[in-house]
């Protein structure tokens, strides 16, 4: 199924009050080809879901708006992918409830522990365009690839820390 995604991503200044009784899954991404610098094609388990997505900006200057592209695969199909050779990434994703909205937080695990990000996706532009920023985020990175997950997978905290300290942010203990 091909869908357009409209969606806004910010860092974290802190975790949300609460966050641990919220709904959560680890999730590990696989970025395939392992070559490329920011891979657009994504093998996926979140908790007992498998899935392989093809995520692309519409437009170039604009990375709230994306088309994905995903087929769900059996477990058998993603054991079968997972062999191969691409940029890999651990997150653990709460589902939380900020005013009545989904606040996707992925809260990165092992060489990218201690970053958070937090995603909100909408159906229409205008209450993405209207949305404000919650008082737990920091600042609005929606437009800055460096936290692309196709850029993020294959990287360390230390390798991405130099952009975190220019926009304030400081390191997030999970």
């Amino acid at each position: 199924m091909i869908e357009i995604e409209f969606e806004k991503t910010y860092l974290a200044k802190k975790m949300p009050e609460g966050l641990e009784n919220f709904p959560h899954k680890e999730i590990i991404d696989i970025y395939i080809p392992q070559e490329e610098t920011h891979p657009f094609l994504r093998i996926r388990k979140k908790g007992d879901v498998y899935e392989i997505t093809k995520k692309e900006p519409i437009n170039r200057t604009d990375s709230s708006e994306q088309s994905e592209h995903t087929i769900k695969l059996r477990e058998e199909e993603f054991r079968a992918l997972v062999s191969v050779k691409g940029k890999r990434v651990n997150k653990i994703r709460y589902n939380y409830n900020y005013s009545g909205r989904n606040a996707e937080i992925g809260v990165f695990q092992e060489d990218l522990a201690g970053l958070v990000l937090v995603d909100f996706e909408f159906e229409k532009v205008e209450d993405k365009n209207n949305f404000k920023m919650p008082d737990f985020c920091l600042v609005d990175i929606t437009q800055d690839k460096t936290f692309a997950g196709g850029m993020l997978c294959g990287k360390k905290y230390a390798d991405i820390e130099p952009r975190l300290k220019e926009l304030g942010y400081k390191k997030i203990d999970n």
